[in-house]
């Protein structure tokens, strides 16, 4: 009877041993576990901190795209406004040179004008030089 006895005191001893073991791993794990669990937690309220700011800053960020995409078309259309302005300034301003066709039919009316004017003169001088006595300077007259 005493080895029956023995066996089981050995038995028990090894069960009281293994508990303790088991017990102090279930409790290493279990304070693991809620380490864990409250950094997750410390974790899950920054990110949701950070979800909240970032999304305030994306709906920021989206006016401001909004309003520059604004400013930007009205400024492009001011610069197309002032281009065009720009164009017809120069087109006013900005001498060309001519062409040698332009050029000469130019001159060929000027020197046709002169021919004309020359002759109208002429025909008109004729009436008048043979009548006429001119006068100078200090009223001093001259016959011809």
């Amino acid at each position: 009877g005493t080895s029956i006895i023995g066996i089981l005191e050995v038995v028990e001893s090894d069960f009281a041993t293994g508990l303790a073991k088991e017990e102090t791993q279930e409790d290493d794990a279990k304070a693991s576990y809620d380490d864990i669990t409250q950094e997750n937690k410390v974790t899950k309220t920054m990110k949701d901190q950070d979800v909240k700011y970032k999304t305030a800053e994306v709906k920021s960020l989206a006016k401001a795209v909004a309003d520059m995409s604004s400013d930007k078309e009205t400024l492009s259309t001011e610069l197309a406004a002032v281009n065009e302005y720009y164009a017809k300034l120069k087109d006013r301003c900005i001498a060309k040179p001519e062409t040698y066709e332009e050029r000469k039919a130019r001159r060929e009316a000027e020197i046709n004008g002169l021919k004309e004017a020359l002759r109208v003169l002429e025909s008109e001088t004729a009436f008048v030089q043979r009548g006429s006595k001119r006068v100078h300077m200090r009223g001093a007259l001259e016959a011809r």
